[in-house]
């Protein structure tokens, strides 16, 4: 007999939800055939039989998992009759849970001889803004060193461990009305955090997308006519990026702040944020240097669909390099201060494209113009370099040889 356990299933992730069972309590199952689909902050997964067997199930949908909570065992009809689940967050209790603040973990006794420890003053006052004492923190950095990451990771096991007890409890309140946030959009509201602790400015200007616009519209009902592919400006828009980040290569890449060290990325994975039904997530075009244009075109639609009917995976959505947000897909305005996508050093925001006045030896013409800002971790790059990642970028996509080699 074996149990199926919700383990870490890549990105650190630590907190589940079932979201449905594609079998029923006592079926027979088969050897890595799929039994449900769990929810993470991340993505939703499918959750495979270890064995074949008969499966009873312990948890019912809906339920939240942490790290090692069992969702099912799979066996013989007698070994099933002894066996007793181990302890799981019943689905019931999920609300409380979605409303319990972080506690901090329990301090420990200290040693009549206090061992040194070594951190850094940011370090520090990231325990302190915590509640955390250090000595109960081990480092892996040199000579036992706590680095950022160790205290996150510190935290994230003692909030999994914490028991239910601690939550804050729910008290009603007349006209008001508690909705519990899904696995995406805490995931959001973390994420979030950590961008907002980014030292950010921003850098704004127009495209003249005349001639974009005019490609688009030749190109795209003989791409949906022959092979059903719905062609939009992204995937102009990326292919000018990557062309604009070979030349700003400090764009492409991230901070290390415990080493302080900027990590170049060689390589063009461009993470598109996209509309879900349970909140804004990111998907990744992997390598989009080395994509036509057709080829990003598919791959922007696959991953939507993807998204829209939340079938999209763990490794769609991780190892962006930078991040476009396509805002005037949506009819946004003429301005927008998107928010760093973490660990990226900076985040393109695409405004909707209208017709606009230019003047050109004292005559006006109307064309197509796109507003776009590059929001930058100010750490990283200084404005002047923000100023030339945007003229290049802008000079591409009003390049009508560059489009049209495309």
């Amino acid at each position: 007999m074996k149990e199926i356990k919700f383990v870490d299933v890549g990105e650190g992730i630590t907190e589940g939800q079932i979201q449905k069972w594609l079998v029923n309590d006592g079926d027979t199952v088969k050897e890595d055939q799929s039994v449900a689909m769990v929810e993470t902050d991340k993505a939703v997964v499918e959750v495979p039989s270890p064995i074949s067997g008969t499966i009873r199930i312990n948890l019912p949908a809906n339920s939240i998992l942490h790290l090692g909570d069992s969702l099912a065992a799979i066996g013989t009809a007698d070994e099933l009759k002894s066996y007793k689940p181990g302890k799981a967050m019943p689905a019931q209790a999920a609300p409380a849970k979605a409303a319990t603040a972080m506690p901090a973990p329990a301090p420990v006794a200290k040693a009549a001889a206090p061992k040194e420890i070594l951190a850094t003053p940011a370090v520090r006052k990231m325990a302190h803004d915590m509640n955390v004492d250090l000595s109960t923190v081990s480092g892996s950095g040199p000579n036992g060193r706590i680095l950022e990451s160790d205290l996150k990771a510190y935290s994230m096991k003692g909030a999994a461990q914490a028991p239910a007890a601690t939550a804050r409890p729910s008290v009603p309140v007349e006209g008001v009305e508690r909705v519990p946030m899904s696995m995406t959009r805490r995931a959001i509201a973390r994420n979030m955090e950590e961008s907002w602790k980014i030292p950010r400015s921003t850098h704004m200007d127009l495209i003249d997308a005349t001639e974009l616009w005019a490609l688009v519209a030749k190109e795209k009902p003989k791409l949906q006519k022959e092979q059903n592919i719905h062609l939009t400006f992204l995937p102009f828009l990326i292919k000018a990026l990557v062309q604009a980040l070979k030349e700003n290569p400090n764009f492409n890449a991230s901070y290390d702040r415990d080493a302080q060290e900027i990590l170049v990325k060689h390589f063009y994975n461009i993470g598109l944020a996209a509309e879900a039904p349970d909140g804004l997530k990111v998907v990744v075009i992997k390598e989009a240097d080395k994509k036509s244009i057709t080829k990003l075109a598919k791959e922007v639609q696959d991953l939507h669909d993807k998204v829209t009917n939340k079938t999209i995976s763990l490794d769609e959505m991780k190892d962006s390099t930078i991040t476009i947000t396509n805002i005037g897909s949506l009819g946004g305005g003429f301005l927008a201060v998107p928010m760093i996508n973490p660990p990226n050093v900076a985040i393109i925001g695409i405004l909707s494209i209208r017709d606009w006045p230019f003047v050109e030896d004292g005559k006006v013409r109307i064309g197509k113009v796109m507003p776009f800002t590059i929001t930058f971790d100010h750490r990283v790059v200084d404005g002047a370099e923000a100023v030339k990642l945007g003229n290049a970028f802008k000079n591409y996509l009003e390049d009508v040889d560059f489009l049209e080699m495309l």
